[in-house]
């Protein structure tokens, strides 16, 4: 195929998400085996995940996304994706990376995400049948690859890097996003804040876990913004987070804030628990922003205004383009070089 067969065929399968978000009754047998399987994955959730991506993939911001791709076919290597499955389709962005450049993908998708990822695919390769030469799920070890992109844990990497080490590859590790607020946010900002925090339960690397506030900050203002959330406490395995985590700090007499569905707890951690949203005071904000200059191989996004650093602005955590790569490794660069 060429690259613009290709482009084509994912500006309609946008197309097709699009009209699944758009008309979710007529898809509630698909989005109830996704929540039967992962109650994590709430079909709201799901639905969002998929109108994210129907308005990234749009002719304009592939053709510019690609526009330093080769646009005469090469010999295709044979990718191996290891996926995530914290959120809906996070591991997306990889899999339209590696079959857009023209390779194969052998993929293992995660346990957690095996409904809508392969829904989608195969939704693809219906669009345009030539996909189907170049994708392969397995579940055996993976064998007779040329270059592997793994995301995992800090852990997992570990193992990954022994076990792929020879091979040209990419290997993620836990990442987490903070929030540098000054007190002076305006209602509107809390409120995309607020959206950074809870969308997906704050289970993405782009979730904000941790905000850095000036000393004497008034949460009350956040605290009404993220009022907005408080049906996550009716979500069962939310809930019991919230719970669990408020018994033991309870129990261990540690100060926290609460507003009966969120746990603000200060802490010097990044990556707080489910239901919980660390916090850490600051003396002036080019104290915090050096600090985390110098923690940047641990965020996934700083969230700010104004700021004299690269950073997000609130509310757009989980909206990230197509160039906004994972651990600001290009993959369509390292793609292009095998």
């Amino acid at each position: 195929m060429q690259l613009q067969e290709r482009i084509n065929a994912f500006v309609q399968l946008g197309q097709e998400m699009r009209e699944i978000t758009q008309n979710q009754r007529a898809h509630e047998d698909l989005f109830g085996q996704i929540y039967a399987h992962n109650k994590w994955f709430a079909p709201s959730d799901c639905a969002d995940a998929l109108n994210q991506w129907s308005g990234v993939l749009q002719q304009q911001q592939l053709s510019h996304w690609t526009s330093a791709l080769s646009k005469t076919p090469k010999e295709p290597k044979t990718i191996a994706l290891i996926l995530a499955g914290n959120i809906p389709l996070v591991g997306f962005h990889d899999i339209l990376s590696v079959l857009i450049s023209g390779h194969k993908l052998m993929g293992k998708i995660s346990s957690k995400d095996p409904i809508l990822t392969r829904h989608i695919i195969d939704l693809l390769i219906t669009l345009e049948p030539r996909f189907s030469a170049f994708v392969d799920w397995t579940d055996k070890p993976l064998k007779n690859f040329d270059a592997v992109i793994a995301t995992g844990s800090n852990n997992s990497a570990l193992y990954f890097d022994h076990y792929f080490g020879r091979y040209p590859h990419i290997i993620r590790k836990n990442r987490n996003s903070v929030a540098v607020l000054t007190g002076q946010e305006t209602p509107e900002e809390l409120n995309g804040l607020a959206a950074d925090v809870f969308q997906y339960f704050g289970l993405g690397c782009r979730s904000v876990s941790k905000l850095y506030v000036p000393k004497d900050y008034d949460f009350q203002s956040f605290f009404k913004a993220a009022y907005a959330h408080k049906d996550h406490i009716n979500h069962n395995k939310y809930m019991n987070n919230y719970d669990y985590n408020k018994a033991v700090y309870l129990m261990d007499q540690v100060p926290i804030l609460d507003n009966e569905f969120l746990l603000l707890k200060e802490d010097p951690g990044l990556s707080s628990p489910i239901a919980v949203l660390f916090y850490e005071y600051y003396a002036n904000a080019s104290e915090a922003i050096n600090k985390l200059s110098t923690m940047q191989e641990r965020i996934q996004c700083l969230v700010g205004k104004d700021l004299p650093i690269e950073h997000v602005a609130f509310g757009q955590t989980q909206r990230p383009t197509l160039a906004d790569y994972a651990d600001g490794v290009n993959t369509l660069d390292f793609l292009e070089k095998l």
